[in-house]
């Protein structure tokens, strides 16, 4: 039987490169951790925005919270916090940095989902490798990445090139865009009409 499957947005970046915080950017009329959530929680009646404690007060009261219970761990200590909480569970994981993903791309990840695996994950259109925070985390994949964590090995793509995955191509590829830095938030805006 599959594990039940609930929402994680990423939050708990530094965003030093785009030198603001890249939850409260507003694309699209609201803090991007918003638009996420409230697009992922169109799909799954469970979702969690995994930040930092120093983050909470830019969250609104009625969202579920799971704070990062270590600092400074990038996006696998936001995972396994979550894994930490519901260690039963997988979960639908999307990185706050993506401005142009829409419900057509969750959908089809949750469509294509293959529980038996240890994750399944889009593929990056530009570097071909599994993308890690496009994609659903199966319990026995967050075990891998537990293991991978305690031996000081803190990237989940490394733990997903070394996992059981279902890999596939997302017909909406243009929605993997990452915003990182001033430019890409620019690039972004400009790719949804905001300029």
């Amino acid at each position: 039987m599959a594990a039940p499957l609930k929402g994680l947005i990423l939050c708990g970046g530094r965003s030093t490169r785009m030198q603001q915080d890249k939850s409260l950017i507003a694309y699209h009329g609201v803090p991007q951790w918003q638009y996420l959530y409230e697009l992922v929680r169109s799909v799954l009646p469970e979702v969690y925005v995994s930040c930092r404690e120093d983050q909470q007060e830019n969250l609104r009261t009625d969202i579920d919270v799971i704070t990062d219970s270590v600092e400074g761990g990038g996006p696998s200590i936001g995972l396994l916090s979550a894994n930490k909480a519901f260690p039963d569970a997988a979960w639908l994981v999307l990185a706050v940095d993506l401005p142009l993903i829409s419900e057509q791309s969750i959908n089809y990840l949750i469509t294509q989902r293959q529980a038996e695996k240890d994750a399944t994950s889009l593929i990056s259109p530009v570097n071909h490798l599994p993308e890690p925070l496009i994609a659903i985390w199966e319990p026995s994949g967050l075990q891998k990445l537990w293991q991978n964590v305690t031996e000081g090995r803190n990237c989940p793509r490394k733990t997903l090139l070394n996992a059981d995955i279902h890999q596939i191509e997302n017909p909406f590829s243009a929605e993997h865009f990452n915003a990182n830095t001033p430019d890409e938030m620019k690039e972004a805006g400009a790719q949804l009409g905001l300029q």
